[in-house]
């Protein structure tokens, strides 16, 4: 049986209601996405058990941890989960070292799946073990706090906006490492944002909640470029790719990067990589522009024949979002209703995208 997350939700508050039933991949990363209010946190808590929804299923691979057609309730402290909350609470007067001995005591040493080692390798954080949290910045103990519920060995990480607190720097800090994470484990991981950028980098796939309900449930790829979801009328609108190393130019410092399922490449500022590595990066709507001819003697670089396949007005009334298809990689162009009139744009039209190279995202 492939593994899968199965998260049915009914709970009701005066003011506020929850109700979901979603099919999860049982590996990689899911975002919970949504503005403040949406139900992500509440989502997190039952799954955990810090809250008791009065009808729930909750399985986990093939762990049932709550099944109220059946009176089932796990208590929290024997869910193998670990849960990363926005601060890292760690305790003052351990040390950072003592800390994470606390975190992997709770597992018998037979069924450790992650050892000190491997949860500092991966965090970063083995020059740390003999400080104290004071004096460790907040970055630094968010990391150390991860470490903590890795060492739990959990079968299922739960992360509620681990870089909230944080700020812009500490947050650019903080995020290869969990890229780390989701390249080096396979626990599978729950992740709550409300911060689409976070989303971009981190997610295979993406919920997205509002008023209690999910909107959309997922491939992020997918997803993302969907027009009929309220993501895509955002000023940070557009598309994850992942793309496919096919070469490097050290003169200029541009990776081409192929993309998925087709012969179609873009090229992309980057450090270099070695060919075959898995790259994701991603387009913003508006940094596409189109055209009815390719450019000549033009400095944009990324030149990609595409498709029409939807629009819709965008959040000014002065544009409008158009949806395409590049081989069948989606994409999202914000442009003028002017230039969409100028050009004539109809759905299934075929023409041109360009993408500036410094504006990919990766």
């Amino acid at each position: 049986m492939a593994a899968s997350i199965q998260v049915r939700l009914r709970l009701n508050y005066p003011d506020f209601a929850l109700d979901l039933d979603l099919q999860l991949p049982g590996r990689g990363v899911t975002a919970l996405y949504g503005h403040s209010g949406s139900g992500k946190t509440t989502c997190l808590r039952c799954i955990a058990g810090l809250e008791k929804a009065p009808e729930a299923l909750i399985r986990i691979n093939d762990q049932v941890w709550q099944d109220s057609s059946r009176q089932l309730f796990v208590p929290p402290h024997k869910r193998a989960l670990g849960y990363v909350f926005q601060e890292a609470s760690l305790f003052a007067h351990l040390s950072v070292r003592a800390n994470l001995e606390f975190g992997l005591r709770r597992i018998p040493r037979e069924q450790r799946r992650v050892d000190m080692a491997h949860a500092t390798g991966l965090l970063g954080i083995g020059h740390l073990l003999d400080r104290h949290p004071q004096h460790l910045s907040g970055g630094e103990r968010q990391r150390v706090g991860i470490a903590r519920a890795l060492l739990t060995s959990p079968q299922l990480l739960l992360m509620d906006e681990p870089l909230a607190a944080l700020d812009s720097q500490r947050k650019s800090e903080i995020l290869p490492y969990l890229e780390r994470l989701h390249d080096e484990l396979e626990i599978p991981v729950l992740y709550v944002s409300h911060a689409q950028d976070e989303v971009a980098r981190l997610a295979d796939h993406i919920v997205l909640l509002g008023a209690g309900k999910a909107l959309a449930s997922g491939p992020i790829g997918e997803t993302l470029a969907r027009l009929d979801l309220p993501m895509a009328l955002g000023d940070d609108a557009g598309v994850v790719i992942q793309g496919t190393v096919s070469g490097y130019d050290p003169q200029y410092q541009l990776l081409t990067l192929q993309l998925p399922g087709s012969q179609l490449s873009m090229r992309v500022a980057h450090e270099p990589l070695a060919p075959g590595k898995r790259l994701r990066f991603k387009i913003q709507a508006r940094d596409v522009s189109l055209s009815r001819q390719p450019g000549e003697h033009s400095s944009i670089l990324n030149l990609l024949p595409v498709t029409i396949t939807g629009e819709i007005p965008a959040d000014n009334s002065a544009h409008v979002l158009v949806r395409l298809e590049a081989a069948g990689t989606p994409l999202l162009a914000r442009i003028t209703r002017y230039s969409r009139d100028q050009l004539k744009l109809a759905p299934g039209q075929t023409l041109w995208a360009q993408i500036k190279a410094v504006a990919v995202l990766a």
